[in-house]
């Protein structure tokens, strides 16, 4: 009977309709049936191509947008990201949504930004200082106003990437796109402690601490800073990891005692 019960938890989710479009548009990416630039079909085309309600359609091109696959453009429809890492991009979003690989984009965050920031501490100018402070205030504003912050978030790591006035590191961070921000309501391993008001306000304190690094021009300050505050967001999924695996144990132990 213990065996049975522990079968049963491992039942895996159906996938969504709107996973089932982004699987299906992502395999059109990669075999080069749709080039970079190339715009969609419409909303309609789409609809009746896969079957589904606009509403499905227009979640799964948000994903696609999130993963920085595509790009809507006003007034003019949906294109493929013009983006020499789009094959990329589309290997890390077909990774899914486990805390392992969220651990894997956190490692390579890590290879990127903590040389990005000591970079702009040393060569930033005026305006793209100016920009990384814009990116930390909005993020307060919107936790102010109890908002999503993982645009400005986004925003925030890719103003210092921008300030190293090396292109390759926005890129690269350009390729993770918002699932490299966890508090994010459209990544993947958002979660409600995640978007709690108490964990984006330790992740403010964090940025505040990188931020007045680079402000002081102090590269090793702002390298460190940088090192903390991802060696922190790996530290929380691993503890999440944990306490998945002990609560998995305990339910089949006490599953077996029944």
């Amino acid at each position: 009977m213990a065996s049975d019960t522990a079968v049963d938890l491992r039942v895996e989710r159906r996938p969504k309709l709107s996973e089932i479009v982004v699987a299906a548009i992502r395999k059109q990416l990669q075999a080069g049936e749709i080039q970079p630039g190339q715009k969609l079909p419409t909303e309609g085309q789409l609809t009746e191509t896969f079957g589904v309600s606009r509403t499905v359609i227009r979640e799964a091109l948000a994903k696609l947008a999130a993963d920085g696959l595509v790009e809507p453009r006003q007034g003019a429809g949906v294109f493929v990201t013009e983006h020499i890492s789009t094959a990329f991009g589309a290997l890390a979003a077909e990774m899914g949504s486990k805390d392992s690989i969220a651990l894997n984009v956190l490692e390579v965050r890590l290879a990127i930004e903590i040389e990005s920031a000591g970079l702009a501490a040393i060569r930033r100018n005026a305006a793209q200082e100016a920009a990384i402070q814009e990116a930390f205030f909005e993020f307060e504003r919107l936790l102010l106003n109890s908002e999503p912050t993982g645009p400005a978030d986004l925003a925030f790591h890719r103003a210092i990437a921008s300030a190293t006035n090396n292109p390759f590191y926005v890129e690269m961070l350009d390729v993770l796109g918002r699932r490299a921000i966890p508090c994010d309501v459209t990544s993947p391993w958002s979660t409600e402690i995640a978007q709690s008001d108490a964990y984006q306000r330790g992740l403010q304190r964090e940025h505040l601490v990188i931020l007045n690094a680079i402000s002081a021009g102090d590269a090793e300050a702002a390298r460190e800073a940088m090192r903390a505050h991802l060696g922190a967001s790996q530290q929380r999924y691993r503890e999440r990891l944990h306490a998945r695996q002990v609560f998995y144990a305990d339910s089949v132990k006490a599953a077996a005692t029944e």
